[in-house]
């Protein structure tokens, strides 16, 4: 059943736009301000209001480790600004002046999109705060943004009711009247609508594939007769990979050579595909302390993403340096980094077709 647990009243005028980050809540309005409360008790911070914006403020949101807030205003500018002590980080003017209406954080961090009235949208890089590339739209104000799960693509859409989709360089893939009149607002969705279960859409590699997994897939390549043996000799994934043509012969005691020389071939093409998946992997999804894919990625108070067993048996050996910088850590508190791992879940997806 849901229940009215609090209600905030401190804005003096409409509020545009809310944003949360794990610990955080955050509103602007048309009072030209943004404020931040505690999602504990629902306190307003110390540093709360954050005042800059000479107009109305109409987005807000969060970076992916919730260290960063960026809003945006009619007065033409997209200011970052710390959600620790409020502090402001930087202010980007948006080219031409026209007034901001949206601003979204990549799933990495690394850039950050900000849509006008008069149709730009820029991409700015979030580190250095200078413009990394701008397009624009025919028609209408740009009021809507949202990034694909592994940040490759964008779509923004706008008061005419039309949607496009952007590539990280800013190429237009596709452009569509998505509806008559303006958009509001739009989203990705984490996983894609399918009839796979979740277990086999968060699978890593074949390593990682369990005795049923194998037996799945032996069906798959039209060698259900070998199930039983396969079982019965407990073979999962990785010992699947390491298959010979003598232990296939020996161990398993298949004695046709043609089904042998079956299951060697598609053994082969297994053992082709994760060499080829694991020489793709993007840089910012290992992590720097194993240098191995991430399956539970969290963010370390030195702003970096870890697995989250290697990052813990770091702190535990009283390492309260960061495995990056060397730099003393401020905490040693890990937050689960769930943008990034849907972001490495839609990356495995997409590779393992």
């Amino acid at each position: 059943m849901v229940k009215l647990i609090h209600t905030l009243a401190d804005h003096s005028d409409d509020v545009n736009c809310c944003a949360l980050s794990s610990s955080l809540l955050a509103t602007c309005s048309l009072d030209k301000t943004i404020r931040l409360y505690s999602l504990s008790d629902f306190a307003e911070l110390p540093h709360s209001p954050l005042k800059f914006h000479t107009y109305a403020v109409h987005c807000c949101c969060f970076s992916p480790s919730g260290h960063i807030l960026a809003s945006c205003s009619t007065d033409g500018t997209t200011v970052l600004w710390s959600a620790h002590n409020g502090q402001t980080l930087a202010v980007m003017e948006q080219p031409g002046g026209s007034p901001v209406r949206v601003c979204r954080f990549s799933p990495d961090s690394s850039c950050l999109a900000s849509g006008a009235a008069d149709g730009t949208v820029v991409l700015w890089n979030a580190q250095s705060h200078k413009l990394y590339r701008s397009g624009s739209v025919k028609d209408g104000s740009l009021v809507a943004c949202a990034f694909s799960p592994n940040g490759s693509f964008f779509v923004t859409g706008s008061s005419c009711g039309d949607l496009t989709v952007w590539d990280d360089k800013m190429r237009c893939l596709h452009s569509e009247k998505a509806h008559d009149l303006g958009i509001t607002c739009c989203d990705f969705s984490s996983q894609p609508v399918s009839a796979r279960s979740i277990d086999d859409q968060l699978k890593q590699f074949t390593e990682d594939w369990s005795e049923e997994d194998v037996s799945m897939w032996l069906c798959a390549q039209g060698l259900k007769d070998l199930v039983g043996i396969f079982k019965m000799n407990n073979i999962d994934g990785k010992e699947l990979l390491n298959l010979t043509k003598e232990s296939l012969a020996d161990d398993l005691k298949i004695e046709s050579l043609g089904l042998r020389s079956k299951v060697l071939r598609k053994i082969e093409e297994l053992r082709t595909k994760v060499k080829s998946l694991s020489s793709e992997i993007p840089d910012e999804f290992i992590c720097p302390i194993t240098r191995e894919l991430m399956k539970d990625p969290v963010i370390a108070s030195d702003g970096y993403s870890y697995e989250k067993d290697a990052m813990e048996n770091w702190i535990s050996k009283k390492k309260r340096t960061s495995p990056m910088t060397n730099l003393v850590l401020p905490s040693v508190v890990l937050t689960p980094n769930r943008t990034l791992k849907m972001a490495i879940n839609r990356w495995l997806e997409t590779h393992q077709k």
